[in-house]
């Protein structure tokens, strides 16, 4: 008893003791550099209002999210949490292993909260054009080249660069630049299986007479018309197996776009600097912010370059000044230090999530993931493993053909097979999401390989 008082005793000591010294910072800062601050208090304190909401660690409060009481946002709550304030768990909930929401930075940006935040004006960035009347920042496009130039897995030196709405807008306005002017044939559009289901999606939505998707590359590798016009995609590294892939398509009637927006020391070793003539990145897989919608390209060619300008300004007039705003600042953020924190940050959270899934699926004789031998890293002086966004599963049984109903029995969702030009023998598993849906991805699957027949033991 004498000791449940002493430490009450010092519990309220130490509590009084960090009161007062708030209360001399705030006071401080209020009496000092803070003093002058008028509207932008306001915005700061409704932020750190919304901030300050607990919602158990299992979701997040939001600005523009739904409110209660009038004008409380509620929690958002992670996959199988549920209440008010997201602290009740769901038993036998779904994991969700299907999207490529990033949400597995989120810790960073929570330890970055004060470097990483904006108080916008509401004036800011009215016009459709910058000063230069251009629809890109020339600081956004020099912290650009700059983070590439640290991590050393891109050359932008003497080359172009433009932004879209996430590599999605930049993906298609490629391809519409790519188009030869000189034939009024159709364009075809190809990857090597397995391919990221969205080139097909966009070359099949658009329906355009300029191209046609043609499925996958190694079928035109040998093919004896030499003058069709080709686009081949190429992914390195490989949503959804994460291979550094290369072209399989060469000539004078072939363009190449390579899509790297993965190519970022948490996913993969970076063994040189890529060098093509068409680049594509993306804001979401390097910082998380999927939401932003911002990616660019790096291009040698300023006739390409220019076309896909014009494609941007008859397509959506640019890109968002609030999108290039927020990736201005958190570039500004990664940049800090020596520009590797946030790199050594989510490697480790990666290669953490491989190593639980290579040790939840070791003991198993029906599923099998996908293998890439180690590389030389320069961006960390090392040979290393790869960490890849996803795991590639392979239903190894021959009576399990559609391996995403496997899964979904096992209240596992994931991507099917056929999505990425491959049989259902095969199915994506995201490992970027938020850590509870990691959490129960492991759970089910340790489930799963222990109700096997013959699995094995250790």
């Amino acid at each position: 008893m004498v000791k449940s008082v002493f430490s009450s005793k010092s519990v309220a000591c130490l509590v009084s003791s960090i009161a007062l010294n708030l209360f001399f910072i705030i006071n401080i800062y209020l009496g000092g550099q803070w003093k002058n601050l008028s509207w932008s208090s306001r915005a700061a304190a409704e932020a750190e209002a919304v901030a300050a909401i607990s919602c158990s660690g299992h979701g997040r409060a939001y600005l523009d999210g739904l409110v209660v009481n009038g004008n409380e946002p509620v929690c958002e709550c992670n996959t199988c949490y549920t209440g008010p304030d997201c602290s009740q768990f769901l038993p036998d909930c779904t994991a969700n292993a299907d999207g490529g929401d990033p949400l597995f930075l989120e810790p960073f940006w929570m330890q970055h909260v004060a470097s990483s935040a904006l108080v916008v004006a509401g004036w800011h960035r009215m016009s459709y054009s910058f000063n230069d009347l251009t629809f890109f920042s020339k600081e956004l496009e020099r912290l650009i080249r700059k983070v590439h130039t640290i991590v050393g897995n891109a050359i932008t030196e003497n080359r172009f660069i433009i932004f879209g709405a996430g590599s999605t807008q930049v993906l298609n306005a490629a391809v519409y630049a790519l188009f030869p002017e000189n034939t009024s044939s159709p364009t075809g559009v190809v990857a090597s299986v397995p391919y990221y289901g969205l080139y097909k999606e966009q070359a099949e939505y658009f329906n355009s007479e300029k191209f046609k998707f043609q499925g996958d590359a190694y079928t035109w590798r040998n093919q004896s018309d030499a003058s069709t016009n080709m686009i081949e995609f190429v992914t390195s590294p490989n949503n959804p197996d994460g291979q550094l892939n290369k072209a399989i398509l060469h000539g004078p009637h072939v363009k190449t776009v390579y899509d790297r927006a993965y190519y970022w020391p948490h996913f993969t070793p970076i063994p040189t600097p890529a060098d093509e003539d068409l680049m594509v990145f993306t804001l979401s897989k390097l910082t998380g912010h999927a939401g932003s919608r911002f990616g660019w390209a790096v291009i040698k060619d300023e006739t390409v370059f220019n076309r896909m300008v014009i494609h941007m300004k008859l397509n959506s007039m640019g890109v968002s000044k609030d999108s290039q705003l927020r990736a201005f600042k958190l570039l500004k953020t990664v940049l800090e230090g020596e520009g590797k924190e946030i790199f050594d940050f989510a490697y480790q959270k990666m290669k953490i999530r491989w190593e639980r899934l290579t040790r939840a699926l070791s003991l198993s004789n029906r599923f099998s993931l996908q293998k890439i031998n180690p590389q030389y890293c320069t961006f960390y002086n090392k040979v290393r493993e790869f960490s890849p966004a996803y795991a590639w599963l392979k239903c190894e049984r021959e009576e399990d053909k559609d391996c995403y109903a496997v899964l979904e029995a096992a209240n596992i969702i994931g991507r099917q097979g056929n999505i990425f030009g491959t049989e259902d023998r095969y199915v994506r598993l995201s490992l970027v999401r938020s850590q509870d849906d990691f959490d129960i991805l492991i759970e089910c699957l340790n489930k799963l390989v222990s109700e096997e027949d013959g699995a094995k033991t250790m």
